[in-house]
């Protein structure tokens, strides 16, 4: 059957609980518009309905809740002439994201396996982020040129210290220890309780407490600890830095043995980012501080409507998913060739 004949969210009624369900398992779950716009009405429909007291927002299969965006399709119609398609898409996008974060219902969002882009812009704001001992989260923009963008100058900027800069720049990926400490999930269970959700899921009384309460008693899983906790007294030394260049000349400076292997691996990947993608996440995350979530949202359209055009994407997609070379041609092409008024000139004319 094709991906156009199957049905792209799956939408059930469980008790009081309404469950959405990202159903392309073979594309990692990744959000097109026919599904933002599908999560969008839905979850409007029962906002309105009494009978629905919460909402689960899932993904089909272990491997991913979701792994972000259909950036494959946006690089097609982009290359293709309609230039309207990806502003259409990351509007809507947008739009469902802020929605999810002022929905006045509980919504879980059940982070199982990779959360990336896209799928952390729909997580993030939930107000029930479970995570399980599999899941991967991530805002990986930077390697394909872009910026971490659906509400990330929101969420990543308010992290402990110089984690949200740390993790916006870098595009690593992180586990679900990681993620508790940096404040990404609210509980953890193990999935070997999942069972169990679903049970709770089905008969779901709120008489019995509220939907958090309920789901915080099965979620005792036993996680390592935390790497990022280990490493922020590094990643606040150095991630504090004005810009890129002095981000990597501080990391390449690091001697003290708990940190060096780190800072070599964290100067590899500077190395391989997109300078300009890179630049413009440090100065919109430092902005993104002090906006609100309506105008970090409007920052990123400003940023995104711009950025096919003058951005690193199409050369990053090309690389990385298109041809596969992995040998992107970033403009600029190193970290001394960035210039200040390059990186502000995307943040010219926008009004918060």
């Amino acid at each position: 059957m094709s991906e156009t004949a199957t049905q792209l969210v799956l939408i059930e009624r469980r008790g009081h609980i309404g469950q959405l369900t990202l159903n392309r398992p073979a594309g990692l779950n990744a959000l097109n518009l026919e599904m933002v716009r599908v999560l969008h009405r839905q979850l409007e429909h029962w906002e309105s309905d009494a009978q629905i007291e919460a909402v689960v927002l899932r993904g089909t299969g272990e491997r991913a809740f979701c792994a972000g965006g259909d950036i494959r399709y946006m690089y097609d119609n982009y290359l293709a002439g309609r230039h309207h398609e990806p502003e259409t898409f990351f509007t809507e996008e947008y739009d469902l994201d802020a929605y999810i974060h002022a929905y006045p219902k509980p919504i879980l969002a059940l982070m199982d396996g990779f959360v990336l882009g896209g799928g952390m812009g729909l997580a993030q704001g939930a107000s029930i982020r479970l995570l399980t001992e599999r899941s991967r989260l991530g805002m990986p923009e930077t390697a394909i040129g872009y910026f971490p963008d659906v509400g990330g100058s929101y969420f990543l900027s308010r992290l402990p210290g110089q984690i949200g800069l740390y993790l916006g720049i870098i595009g690593n990926h992180v586990g679900s220890s990681d993620a508790l400490f940096a404040g990404l999930g609210d509980l953890c269970i193990d999935s070997a309780r999942l069972g169990e959700l679903e049970a709770l899921i089905d008969s779901f009384n709120p008489a019995d407490g509220s939907l958090r309460d309920q789901v915080a008693a099965l979620a005792n899983a036993e996680l390592p600890a935390s790497e990022l906790k280990a490493l922020q007294p590094a990643i606040d030394l150095h991630f504090a830095q004005p810009d890129i260049a002095a981000i990597r000349a501080s990391l390449a400076s690091e001697q003290r043995p708990e940190y060096r292997d780190w800072a070599q691996r964290t100067l590899e990947i500077i190395d391989n980012r997109s300078p300009l993608a890179m630049a413009v996440t440090q100065a919109m995350l430092l902005r993104g501080r002090t906006l609100a979530l309506a105008d970090c949202f409007a920052m990123e359209l400003h940023i995104g409507r711009q950025w096919f055009e003058k951005g690193n994407i199409m050369e990053g997609v090309r690389a990385l998913i298109v041809d596969k070379d992995k040998q992107p041609r970033w403009q600029p092409a190193h970290i001394d060739q960035l210039d200040a008024a390059m990186v502000e000139a995307f943040f010219d004319g926008f009004q918060r």
